[in-house]
């Protein structure tokens, strides 16, 4: 008897022990649910599969036996649907909280939205007070509102949709530039030149005890770029054609819709360039380049834009697209612009330099699409503008793309290439001790060459249409405002 009952417990004790080893080995096995951002959930992958979403919480409905969510984590403009049993709400669980959401990515039944998230868990990793959060969850916030949340406003679909376009585009100019044999060139921040000579500059000194106030911290003033030109006319001695993308500085005490005291700039030399057209076959080849890009890998976004925040602008993009950009000289914009019926704030006269008013006009007598103006007067130009030794109209070889609701949108010219003539300039301007390295190029093995600038920012506000700077960048920088 004995001995039966110790070989009964001991068949017993094995198999609760080989059930425990199982449970453990399913357990183990079982598949890490795949991590999905909501572009990928919402376009159908994982199809099936157990995943998980985090992102944040855009809309919650709750019903008796149901609770619906909206997640979004900035991949798209679109927000993925949860579905799951009301057992898994929580006061916490408001718009604007942070959740990591798992189940089982399935077909929805509802045809506006392909799938949903049938939720197994929910887990709040942030909270949100949906009273003290300044955007409320069913109000369609103008970007004026916003600009006052700089640290929020990214939250917003708007805004959020502005940052999906401007990394595009970013993406697209570089791939033009890598496309066209263009090398990319990391112009320095810090610099001892004024290129545009216009003086806007911010000095740099160091601050802390080791240092007095009279001293420079290197051997000359220092001052924030405003351009990358003259180091990119360097570099373009070397390299055929070169080109620099990056934050530029103006201190311009101004606190208009037109400007900001940091910014992009896209800039680019070609050197062996011949004529004008040598560039504007350059700009207008990037423009339409980089506006194709965005249109097709940011369609949702721009859509948002050219209904809700823009209605309209659409058709205008797709005329810039449709025409060739025409070229006027600065002598026949004059001459357009004193012959119209508009009343100028500004004075039309031969020599003065285009308004905004002016540029705008321009554009639209010529069809409201991009028109490039060329052959500045001499005296407008900074010094390394090439002279074009014309009379009695003396001009630079210079240009500027006009777009429809900015004006100016790049400026170029070619460069000065012969030493004598730019020796000459700088010593009236009073510069060739502080530009003799800039001669020096002319010196040893120089070409004609010449190159442009484009406000990136400035082509955002073109393309979608946009009437205030600071809503196409992500922190803007401008007189008097406060520096996060």
């Amino acid at each position: 008897m004995l001995q039966a009952a110790a070989k009964t417990l001991s068949v017993v004790t094995t198999t609760s022990v080989s059930r425990g080893i199982l449970l453990s080995i399913r357990h183990y096995c079982k598949k890490t649910p795949a991590k999905l951002r909501v572009s990928e959930a919402v376009s159908g992958a994982e199809l099936g599969a157990n995943v998980k979403v985090q992102g944040w919480v855009r809309s919650v409905r709750a019903q008796k036996s149901h609770l619906f969510l909206h997640v979004n984590d900035g991949s798209s403009l679109q927000s993925l649907q949860v579905v799951a049993s009301s057992e898994l709400n929580d006061p916490l669980l408001t718009f604007g909280s942070a959740v990591e959401v798992t189940g089982t990515l399935k077909k929805s039944p509802n045809q506006k939205q392909p799938v949903e998230l049938e939720a197994e868990q929910i887990h709040i990793v942030g909270e949100c007070n949906p009273l003290e959060f300044p955007f409320k969850i069913k109000e369609r916030h103008g970007l004026e509102y916003i600009r006052q949340f700089p640290h929020l406003r990214c939250r917003t679909n708007a805004f959020s949709s502005l940052l999906r376009i401007r990394s595009e585009a970013t993406t697209a100019v570089h791939s033009y530039f890598k496309e066209n044999g263009f090398l990319q060139i990391h112009t320095p921040v810090i610099t001892s030149n004024d290129c545009e000579g216009a003086g806007e500059l911010f000095k740099i000194e160091p601050s802390g005890p080791d240092y007095e106030e009279e001293e420079h911290f290197f051997s000359v003033p220092a001052f924030l770029t405003v351009s990358g030109q003259l180091h990119l006319e360097l570099m373009s001695g070397a390299f055929s054609k070169v080109y620099t993308f990056g934050p530029t500085f103006r201190a311009e005490n101004s606190q208009s819709r037109r400007h900001l005291a940091e910014f992009y700039m896209v800039e680019a030399e070609v050197s062996f360039a011949q004529s004008l057209e040598d560039l504007t076959k350059v700009m207008e080849g990037m423009f339409r380049s980089a506006t194709e890009h965005v249109l097709a890998h940011c369609a949702e976004d721009l859509d948002l834009f050219h209904k809700h925040v823009t209605p309209g602008h659409r058709e205008i993009v797709e005329a810039m697209l449709k025409n060739r950009f025409p070229t006027i000289t600065y002598s026949e914009a004059i001459d357009i612009l004193n012959r119209s019926s508009e009343n100028f704030a500004f004075p039309t006269d031969w020599g003065c330099d285009l308004q905004t008013e002016h540029e705008k006009y321009l554009v639209k007598h010529c069809g409201n699409i991009p028109v490039f103006v060329t052959d500045y007067p001499y005296d407008l130009k900074p010094f390394y503008a090439r002279d074009n030794q014309d009379h009695p109209e003396h001009t630079a070889a210079a240009v500027d793309l006009l777009v429809p609701g900015v004006g100016e949108l790049c400026g170029g010219s070619l460069r000065e290439e012969r030493l004598d003539l730019l020796r000459a300039r700088l010593q009236q301007a009073g510069l060739e001790d502080t530009y003799s390295w800039y001669l020096d190029l002319r010196r040893f093995g120089s070409v004609p060459h010449g190159g442009f600038g484009m406000g990136f920012e400035r082509y955002l506000q073109c393309i979608l249409g946009v009437d205030n700077i600071k809503d196409v960048i992500p922190f803007p920088r401008f007189s008097h405002s406060c520096v996060l």
